[in-house]
């Protein structure tokens, strides 16, 4: 004759059979500001990696255009000096240089280089039903030449505000204004 089960002490836990409405409530409100702070890191994860994009466009554009100048003759480096590639296109060179038939000069090289550039800047080489697709939102590069010393800048418009470097006077100046400055010497 066991009497356990009728003891105060084991009828105490036998009526607690769950959970009450508000433990309920606790659990499900931890629950929701978990997930929500999941889903903002995702979101500023997914805004960083976008301005890591674009900075690494604007690298690639920059050497690019140092690396067509570095394979041309070097007496015609002055001819890329230049502050407002990627504003307005450039008309399509008359010999556009990309033929073994079509045999360019020194100076259509130039030409050709700064036109292809320009392109690249814009986006204007990657098109989606009549829309430029690719390029740098708001771009501007400006190339300056000193002897052999050459800089290359590339000025876009980011999507967040932030304190202007005011590095070069490339671009329009502004709190959205991102500028990435490449410097090398071409002999």
């Amino acid at each position: 004759m066991n009497n356990s089960l009728s003891t105060p002490k084991y009828r105490k836990f036998a009526s607690n059979r769950g959970m009450t409405f508000i433990e309920v409530l606790v659990a499900v409100f931890i629950l929701v500001t978990g997930i929500l702070g999941a889903v903002a890191m995702q979101a500023s994860a997914k805004k960083g990696s976008f301005d890591a994009m674009q900075r690494s466009v604007a690298s690639a554009l920059a050497q690019d255009i140092i690396e067509r100048m570095r394979s041309n003759d070097v007496a015609n480096l002055a001819s890329y000096n230049g502050t407002d590639y990627g504003v307005k296109l450039d008309p399509v060179p008359a010999n556009r240089c990309n033929t073994l038939g079509n045999l360019c000069t020194a100076a259509e090289i130039v030409t050709n280089d700064l036109y292809e550039w320009e392109m690249s800047l814009m986006g204007a080489d990657v098109v989606n039903s009549g829309n430029n697709v690719a390029g740098l939102t708001g771009v501007v590069g400006c190339i300056s030449v000193a002897t052999n010393a050459v800089t290359v800048v590339v000025s876009w418009q980011g999507r967040t505000e932030i304190a202007d470097a005011k590095k070069d006077s490339c671009g329009t100046a502004n709190t959205k204004r991102r500028q990435l400055m490449v410097k090398a010497f071409i002999n």
